[in-house]
């Protein structure tokens, strides 16, 4: 039978992976508390980076309907939890793990589905939420702005054609 305390730590990872967006599993193996403070710092407001049990971990993972393969609870492990922008926690960890090799980016979950280290690193070059906002907001500013144009031109196109008949029948009027 389990103790209270791995329940309760079950439970409460369990509620951690069912209310995160994503999850990033790593290896912190060699790695000062200093570091870690840092790593934590990197990650933004909307993570957690928490050292964690791998037996523990995994059966809250399995709790919350998540599969993630046991190779990656192999080593001493740490979870960032992320609740907002993914994108934001995956850059603050690859260039963590750049300055920081001790630091392995192992696998992690995204709105449920498991990711692997490459996938997570794939995910940490994309842009923030925010820039990809603004730029389809400029895009659509700008075909806004060419349709804009567009309809302006052809009303003053016309105005242009009718002056330029008139003067045409004044010049041939006259002519005559």
């Amino acid at each position: 039978m389990a103790s209270p305390d791995k329940a309760a730590a079950v439970a409460e990872l369990t509620d951690k992976f069912r209310t995160s967006n994503a999850a990033v599993l790593t290896e912190y193996r060699g790695l000062t508390v200093a570091q870690l403070r840092t790593l934590r710092r990197s990650l933004g407001e909307n993570a957690q980076y928490a050292v964690v049990k791998n037996t523990l971990t995994l059966i809250a993972a399995r709790e919350a309907g998540i599969t993630l393969e046991d190779q990656l609870f192999a080593g001493p492990t740490a979870v960032a939890f992320v609740t907002g922008d993914p994108v934001e926690s995956a850059k603050g960890l690859r260039d963590f793990a750049k300055d920081n090799p001790n630091l392995i980016i192992k696998g992690g979950v995204l709105d449920g589905k498991a990711l692997s280290a490459d996938e997570i690193k794939k995910l940490a070059d994309l842009e923030s939420r925010e820039v990809l906002l603004a730029k389809l907001a400029g895009a659509m500013k700008g075909k806004q702005s060419q349709a804009a144009s567009l309809f302006q031109a052809l009303p003053t196109k016309l105005v242009r054609t009718v002056d330029a008949l008139r003067a045409k029948q004044a010049e041939q009027g006259g002519a005559e």
